[in-house]
């Protein structure tokens, strides 16, 4: 079974994260929401604090498929002071395994180099960051072994993109059906 880690720090955008955990779940993926701490419980960028499945040190990086980072300003900050995490994106994009993000925290990505040539997309106001990539407004990018997003309201088509990589495309659509998530344009009653 296919493994993913998303990493919460301090300020972390609360629905760009959850909504990730709750959809992959619902698909039947295992996802570990690790703190980049060895704090068990992380407090979001709304005061809403959340209990973690792993500490940092409790994660065992050989386990996963893809790497996750949620936004929000502080949390994106402090994901990037992280070095350690660092390092493990860095290692992951290297050997092929997926890397993902949405809101300011593809601007990591960025600053690492990862997005060059690829398309990409971040919250408005980040595409600065977004070093050598087809800058895009489109609500996800998936671009190879990379996933960006733009926001708190892109997190479901995040989530679905995420849960698509290793579900599959119907399956991903299925779950848009069942949690009556539709697309912007389609035609409403």
């Amino acid at each position: 079974m296919k493994r993913i880690a998303i990493f919460f720090a301090e300020g972390y955008e609360e629905i760009e994260g959850l909504t990730v955990v709750d959809i992959c779940r619902r698909c039947g993926l295992a996802i570990d929401m690790v703190s980049i701490t060895e704090q068990k419980q992380v407090k979001g960028s709304h005061g809403i604090l959340v209990e973690m499945d792993k500490t940092w040190s409790q994660a065992d990086f050989a386990e996963y498929d893809m790497l996750v980072l949620p936004g929000g300003g502080d949390g994106t900050k402090n994901l990037e002071a992280c070095q350690a995490l660092m390092e493990q994106v860095d290692a992951f994009y290297a050997s092929g395994k997926y890397v993902a993000a949405i809101c300011a925290a593809p601007s990591i990505l960025g600053h690492r180099g990862i997005l060059k040539g690829r398309r990409a997309c971040s919250y408005p106001g980040f595409e600065s960051h977004l070093a050598g990539a087809l800058v895009t407004k489109e609500p996800v990018e998936v671009d190879g072994n990379v996933i960006t997003s733009r926001g708190m309201g892109t997190s479901i088509p995040f989530a679905l993109a995420i849960a698509g990589v290793f579900c599959g495309r119907q399956k991903a659509e299925q779950m848009a059906e069942a949690i009556v998530y539709r697309e912007s344009g389609e035609d409403r009653p």
